[in-house]
């Protein structure tokens, strides 16, 4: 439980934790959006690449970010075998029974892969490197033209923020809770699957309630310290572009001109 890293925040000291949380969420977003623009090897270097520079400027320990991909590493290794034996194609390359792969199965599998650990990654940086109060300031700043439209942006930022600085908060309380009921006699790893299924029900009621418990003392809290919104509210630390800011701006759109050269010409 402990190995899960996602939402958490690692407080180091480097040019990435320096800029601008628009910055980080916009690279964020292009280098995800980068890597469904085809299914040239060269786009997945030239963002693996990118990416190993972003790990290496941020100051982040690789054992860091391997301990959060750890818990989705199963996710990944489905996907990619879900295309290995669904896609199908004309040159097969090995056929017993049912079980049929292909050519087009093993490089599905194979972009699969690769585009879901590069994506969780790069935006697991994002929040390795940035606050979550910076980045509900971040985000607040970026949707404010939707204000005008009546959507409720403070809020929306508020809510996202939340989630994501409860994220280690439940998953600790899940080790806990967990360990109580090791303590109690409850073995998880005995029983065929509905057997194991049925064991996690002492685990989840409690942690639902913990987190309803947790979400009404933090309601009770801001009440309490008159929060009513956005509407009025200033900032301590205002967001201002800084020069390093606009140098991260060039680079991110000198990566995205790249890679659709690339997708574009191959």
């Amino acid at each position: 439980m402990r190995d899960i890293t996602i939402g958490q925040f690692y407080n180091v000291d480097s040019p990435v934790h320096r800029l601008d949380p628009r910055v980080k969420i916009i690279f964020a977003m292009i280098f995800v959006v980068s890597l469904f623009l085809g299914k040239n090897p060269f786009l997945f270097l030239i963002a693996f690449a990118v990416l190993a520079v972003y790990i290496k400027i941020s100051n982040v320990p690789l054992k860091f970010i391997f301990r959060g991909m750890k818990t989705l590493s199963l996710i990944i290794l489905l996907s990619g075998l879900l295309n290995l034996f669904t896609v199908k194609g004309v040159n097969v390359v090995f056929e017993w029974g049912m079980i049929r792969i292909t050519e087009n199965g093993i490089h599905a599998a194979i972009y699969t892969t690769l585009r879901l650990g590069f994506m969780i990654v790069g935006s697991s940086m994002m929040t390795y490197t940035t606050t979550p109060n910076s980045l509900t300031d971040g985000l607040e700043k970026m949707l404010g033209w939707m204000k005008k439209l009546g959507v409720p942006v403070h809020e929306f930022a508020m809510i996202m923020s939340i989630a994501l600085r409860f994220v280690p908060v439940l998953v600790e309380e899940l080790d806990k809770i967990m360990k109580a009921q090791m303590a109690r006699g409850i073995d998880f790893n005995e029983g065929n699957l509905f057997v194991r299924l049925r064991k996690l029900i002492p685990i989840l009621v409690p942690l639902i309630v913990s987190a309803m418990k947790r979400s009404e003392e933090l309601a009770m809290a801001m009440d309490a310290r008159c929060y009513h919104g956005g509407e009025g509210r200033t900032k301590m630390k205002p967001l201002v572009y800084q020069r390093r800011d606009y140098i991260a701006y060039a680079l991110i759109f000198v990566y995205l001109i790249g890679m659709v050269v690339l997708a574009v010409s191959f």
